[in-house]
């Protein structure tokens, strides 16, 4: 994969790319105000310690008809395709050379919406799952630490900043997405995935 998206940016136990521009800024503002408009966000809750609290951030879950996905203790159905993020699967399809058969859609608010220190080790996900992450809107910063070492990596990404996440990366290192008290415009993220099916 290394030829098709560039530089390996972790030094150990899995791979992960960036993509700086994947989109053009003119063809990113019109593609974040037809999501944000368009897609059926929704502000969830998950159950942690036997507490129901409210996700930070909107979400959204879109694809194939059988691609359900669980997790944080939710089922997720997928929505139907829209055109539009049925477009950025195949452009993303094509530069990965990769299939992928849903997508969960973030919507960070302002800069106090996040995402907690997570890995995406989910059984439907695979063995060694590669997931594309497509940011439009105010950048934010992505945070990796490894879960048995010392190694931690900060990315910032931006409008059309397009990252891969693949081999053992999820075994091995989690990521996250935290609050900040700088003034930040909305953010989209969008990330395709490969469910596991049978």
């Amino acid at each position: 994969m290394s030829q098709l998206v560039g530089i390996n940016l972790i030094p150990c136990n899995g791979e992960l790319y960036l993509i700086k521009d994947f989109y053009g800024f003119h063809e990113c503002d019109l593609l974040f105000k037809q999501l944000q408009s368009e897609l059926g966000w929704q502000e969830e809750a998950i159950f942690i310690y036997g507490k129901r609290l409210k996700v930070p951030r909107l979400m959204c879950w879109y694809g194939d008809a059988e691609a359900a996905y669980r997790y944080s203790g939710v089922n997720h159905q997928p929505l139907p395709w829209t055109l539009a993020l049925q477009a950025v699967r195949e452009k993303i399809e094509q530069r990965c050379e990769c299939a992928f058969n849903s997508v969960l859609a973030n919507l960070y608010r302002d800069g106090q919406d996040s995402m907690g220190c997570h890995a995406d080790d989910e059984k439907e996900l695979g063995q060694n799952p590669v997931i594309a992450s497509l940011s439009l809107g105010d950048e934010r910063l992505f945070k990796l630490h490894h879960k048995s070492g010392k190694e931690k990596l900060d990315i910032v990404l931006g409008h059309g900043d397009l990252l891969v996440m693949a081999g053992e990366m999820q075994h091995h290192w989690v990521h996250s997405v935290p609050k900040t008290k700088k003034v930040k415009s909305p953010r989209i993220n969008l990330t395709f995935r490969k469910i596991m099916l049978g």
